[in-house]
């Protein structure tokens, strides 16, 4: 019958939209509703983080005479930069001059000497190149702590200690490690089909690492020049067995000028703190997608 062919009022509601299955359905269902749990999980992890922060802000702004009786969750009461002068003033300069360029040359050396080897760990196949990746993955389970001894006595026999360099070179060495996994990691997820199309192409080794590895790892890089630019800009044991005088000082170290024999200026020692770790932050703000998406891939396909 003719009343029998007329679409019915949900039909035309629906029409030009394609029906997804009930699973489907069921699950955007699902992904809108609310989840109160994780919702309170973040606003207890971001009061971690930031009530931290906050107290280490607010005592850098108040008065020295006024520190020890200060609560930490209170705003100062007369709020002043005196601290912040007294820091600027106080060869913060030099000090942050020489945190950067030993960050830039850890950087640097880690990047030189990590990426080709990774590279190298992921597309040969050799005894050596495996047993050499094996080898950096040793280091990662190597402390620092368990060989300052010996780094100290080889660092005096070259003639490095209290330079600049005495820090550099050994904490590129304990960065590699971990640069390494994680190169290798992000190298691995490059497919097997974009080097052989390279390689049709008549490409060498060193234009596929140029051309293909190094366009395709961004991510990694980006991870890897992170990691280890803070393991060289929160770096405090090396700087302090391996210096001695104010020239080669980093900002780590420069926080004992706030520490005396007869007390501590908390407020100005505060101060320090937070304009050292403003650079840090800024760099970490810039890269942190490409930070997040090296992690990732960490582990590999």
């Amino acid at each position: 019958m003719a009343h029998d062919t007329l679409p019915r009022p949900h039909d035309v509601k629906s029409a030009g939209r394609p029906s997804l299955p009930g699973p489907v359905r069921r699950r955007r269902h699902w992904s809108r509703r609310p989840n109160p749990l994780a919702g309170l999980g973040s606003v207890l992890w971001l009061a971690v983080v930031i009530v931290p922060i906050y107290a280490m802000i607010s005592a850098s702004l108040t008065r020295q005479d006024e520190a020890l009786g200060h609560n930490a969750l209170k705003p100062p009461s007369r709020p002043t930069l005196e601290n912040y002068n007294t820091v600027l003033h106080n060869g913060f300069g030099h000090l942050l001059l020489n945190t950067v360029i030993v960050a830039a040359a850890v950087v640097v050396i880690v990047l030189v000497l990590c990426v080709p080897l990774s590279y190298v760990a992921v597309r040969s196949r050799t005894f050596w190149a495996g047993s050499a990746f094996r080898l950096f993955l040793l280091g990662v389970a190597i402390p620092a702590q368990a060989v300052v001894v010996p780094l100290y006595l080889l660092i005096s026999q070259l003639n490095l200690y209290d330079s600049l360099i005495a820090i550099i070179l050994p904490t590129a060495a304990f960065a590699m490690p971990v640069s390494v996994l994680i190169l290798t990691g992000t190298m691995r997820d490059i497919s097997e089909e974009m080097y052989e199309a390279m390689a049709l192409d008549g490409a060498s080794t060193t234009r596929m690492l140029f051309q293909l590895v190094i366009p395709m790892t961004k991510g990694g890089i980006s991870t890897v020049v992170i990691y280890s630019a803070l393991q060289a800009w929160n770096g405090f044991l090396f700087p302090l067995i391996f210096t001695q005088s104010d020239g080669p000082r980093v900002l780590t170290l420069g926080l004992f000028n706030y520490v005396s024999q007869f007390g501590v200026n908390i407020p100005a020692l505060l101060a320090s703190v937070v304009l050292s770790g403003i650079p840090i932050f800024a760099v970490y703000l810039v890269a942190r997608r490409a930070l997040v998406n090296g992690l990732m891939g960490v582990g590999g396909k």
